[in-house]
């Protein structure tokens, strides 16, 4: 007996030991953590120097003194964030680790920011990482100098990022952010928009058995990644029905629709705004996915602002194609191509059919199976592409992707575009019809700690989402974010999807997706002073514009008999409305670094997380090409045809060739005789630049009738050397005016309905 007990105590201890070794030898993973945040700030006259640039500027324009332009990023990933960290594995090209801590010190130091928000995606963000959170977040503000005017103001906040399989569960991705950051002031936990229990989807991506595989091909970091997210996957849910504040701190909070979303940060009662971004990104947004679904539950003391342009692209504008047609009932057919575009569906039945012919079937037999090749596109949804086994992403061409648009987001969906949502009206009650309001705004989104990467197009693997191809190794597509088109050769028919279990993420096309990674752009605000709150109300009155990366300044105003009503405003009136746009270009940048981030970062950490290259001015601004203003009528009535409502542009204006900037004024003529609704805003062009995947991201070439009949794109299949650079043309987008006809307003006189005018 005695025997077997010692036996038994020795293989006990064997196994303690054997777990002690494999601990301390991190086989299970090392925690993420948030990092040491460089307690320099920026030098006062620094931040003064260039705030005098900007006034000197803005007097030769007229523009009235008071208010300074501000630039931040609102939408920022660590590798807090369960994609952000494996997009950043030795396996998909990254870095490593990119915490908390270094996106502070790019906005500092590498970007030169003002202002900026975390926003790692809260469906991973465990309690611990939260609380990690919150303290960088007060540390990299308590860098910042006097509070009162502090060199950059950090915001506190998360991603509730919804993916849905159909249009009719699909509501997109939304930033959440707070005012305050102090005890009592904040949510006890992020709020995720997976439903109870259902982590286990993502966490499929690293169970505990892949560990080995993990380590394998990406060492230490892999096995981290591995305790990402089955530490994850074991965080409980927390229970549905109960109020936030009775909830245990340590378990995933979910709300799996915006209403459940608005109703949890109104039970909390905390400030904060709910910003939708990647609006018609078709990555993750079915065909058909409609923004007028999201009218009824719309709310708009918090949902204020949306996200026109990031580093997935821009989401601006409302063309005459549709990617699919919806019927009454939500069933979906496949239009023919139109105005230059080439609907994903009906490019399968091309090919389908090429391959069928080739194959010596008859005509017959072809047609009939390019009509089931679509069925079979539409009914996969976002893994249309999978119903073409072997199919190479080259011979999509520019499937599915919006022709003549500035770098849009990839396969384009009109409905879910910012256009569409300022022309659609929900008229449940029609003595009050609902529409949304927004302010424009820009932002990064990309996925290295890099808050404003848009400075200098350079580093694509760093300063977008775009990798590339690194010392002869491909970035794969496999694994989290994506998957072969499984099959060795292509067959002449298409195949219905069957869904074998992956994680929805690895539905995803990436091959020709990675040619629109761009590295994104800036939320402006015109505040009146430097400090948080200075900036939260120039949000509330969005007094705010987005800009494609550079810092152009711009403002746009209604004119009155009293002064001004600035970008942002809604107004009654029933007389014509009068407009004056001012606009300066962005600063030309010098090389490196200034003097001031060498010193605070010193030159190891300047190349690692700044990639060599800060925001540094010069001291003369690209000129403005041109302003364009685009009108809106919104519907009057329900079902009102939106052919019509939106004029893009409805008037273009040039600009002075020299730099100097640019002032027009216009009126619209035709506002009384039309009687109805109108919103107006102003885009300022800059003059042409190289941008990473700038103009043709797919590197079309296109045959006499203009048809593009070859792609070469430059994304992950291109050395990661190369910035894929061509010519576009950067950009800042006013938040619009919002004027409603009012027959019985008094000439001249002017009715504000949310801001009053402030000149």
């Amino acid at each position: 007996m005695m025997k077997r007990v010692g036996a038994v105590l020795v293989g006990l201890l064997a196994v303690g030991g054997a777990l002690l070794f494999a601990v301390s030898m991190d086989w299970f993973g090392r925690p993420e953590v948030d990092g040491q945040i460089t307690a320099t700030p920026r030098p006062p006259q620094r931040v003064e120097s260039l705030g005098a640039q900007q006034a000197s500027t803005a007097a030769s324009l007229g523009a009235r003194p008071g208010k300074q332009v501000l630039f931040g990023d609102f939408h920022v990933h660590t590798t807090f964030s369960f994609d952000a960290f494996m997009m950043n594995l030795p396996m998909a090209g990254g870095a490593g680790s990119r915490p908390p801590s270094d996106a502070c010190d790019f906005a500092r130091y590498c970007s030169g920011l003002d202002f900026w928000s975390i926003n790692d995606h809260a469906e991973t963000l465990t309690a611990d990482l939260w609380a990690q959170t919150v303290e960088s977040v007060r540390q990299c503000n308590a860098v910042a100098g006097d509070p009162e005017n502090p060199d950059l103001v950090t915001y506190l906040g998360w991603e509730w990022s919804h993916i849905g399989t159909t249009p009719d569960n699909h509501y997109g991705h939304k930033n959440v952010v707070l005012l305050d950051t102090g005890e009592g002031e904040i949510p006890t936990r992020p709020i995720s928009s997976l439903p109870p229990g259902n982590l286990a989807r993502l966490a499929d991506a690293a169970p505990t058995g892949m560990r080995l595989g993990m380590w394998a091909v990406n060492g230490r970091r892999g096995l981290d990644f591995a305790r990402f997210m089955v530490h994850a996957s074991n965080t409980p849910s927390c229970a549905e029905g109960v109020p936030v504040r009775d909830l245990p701190a340590d378990c995933i909070e979910s709300a799996v629709t915006p209403e459940a979303l608005f109703a949890k940060l109104d039970d909390w009662g905390f400030p904060s705004l709910v910003i939708p971004h990647g609006t018609a990104w078709g990555m993750y947004t079915p065909a058909g996915s409609d923004w007028r679904k999201q009218l009824p539950g719309h709310d708009p003391k918090r949902q204020t602002l949306v996200e026109v342009y990031s580093g997935h692209g821009n989401s601006e504008q409302l063309p005459q194609w549709r990617e699919v047609e919806v019927a009454a009932d939500g069933s979906l057919t496949c239009p023919a191509p139109s105005q230059g575009y080439l609907p994903s569906c009906w490019r399968a039945g091309e090919l389908i059919e090429a391959r069928c012919r080739e194959a010596g079937e008859r005509a017959e037999t072809c047609s009939m199976r390019a009509a089931d090749a679509r069925t079979n596109y539409l009914d996969a949804g976002q893994a249309g592409w999978k119903t073409l086994p072997g199919l190479e992403a080259n011979e999509w061409v520019n499937a599915g992707q919006a022709p003549g648009m500035f770098q849009p987001a990839f396969n384009y969906r009109p409905r879910s575009s910012v256009q569409y949502m300022l022309a659609i009206r929900d008229f449940s009650d029609p003595d009050g019809p609902k529409g949304f309001n927004f302010g424009f705004l820009g932002s990064s989104d990309t996925h290295t700690s890099s808050p404003g990467t848009g400075y200098k197009e350079l580093h694509r693997g760093e300063m977008s989402d775009g990798r590339g191809q690194r010392g002869g190794q491909r970035a794969p597509a496999g694994g989290l974010f994506g998957s072969a088109n499984d099959a060795d050769e292509a067959i002449a028919e298409s195949v219905p999807f069957v869904s074998s279990g992956e994680n929805p993420l690895q539905l995803f096309e990436m091959e020709r997706a990675s040619a629109y990674f761009v590295t994104g752009g800036l939320v402006a605000v015109h505040s009146e002073g430097r400090d948080r709150h200075a900036i939260w109300q120039a949000l509330q009155r969005k007094e705010v514009y987005a800009t494609s990366g550079r810092h152009t300044l711009l403002w746009f105003d209604l004119l009155t008999p009293g002064g001004s009503m600035p970008m942002g405003s809604s107004t009654r009136q029933a007389d014509l409305p009068r407009f004056r746009v001012r606009a300066a270009g962005s600063f030309e940048q010098k090389p490196g670094c200034p003097e001031s981030s060498r010193a605070a970062l010193g030159p190891e950490r300047i190349d690692s997380i700044c990639q060599g290259e800060c925001y540094n001015p010069g001291a003369a601004r690209r000129p403005i090409s041109r302003i364009e203003v685009v009108r809106i009528r919104p519907q009057a009535y329900a079902d009102e045809p939106l052919d019509g409502l939106v004029e893009d542009p409805w008037r273009t204006f040039p600009c002075p060739a020299d730099g100097s900037g640019c002032v027009i004024e216009f009126a619209d003529t035709e506002f009384a005789s039309a009687g109805r609704d109108s919103v107006y805003y102003a885009r300022a062009i800059e003059a042409s630049a190289p941008l990473i995947h700038g103009d043709n991201p797919l590197g079309c070439r296109y045959d006499a009738s203009g048809v593009c009949t070859e792609i070469e794109p430059c994304g992950m299949l291109s050395p990661s050397t190369d910035d894929c650079l061509s010519e576009a043309e950067p950009r800042a987008w006013s938040s619009p005016i919002y004027i409603d006809y009012a027959a019985q307003a008094v000439v001249g006189s002017h009715v504000p309905s949310e801001n009053s005018p402030i000149d």
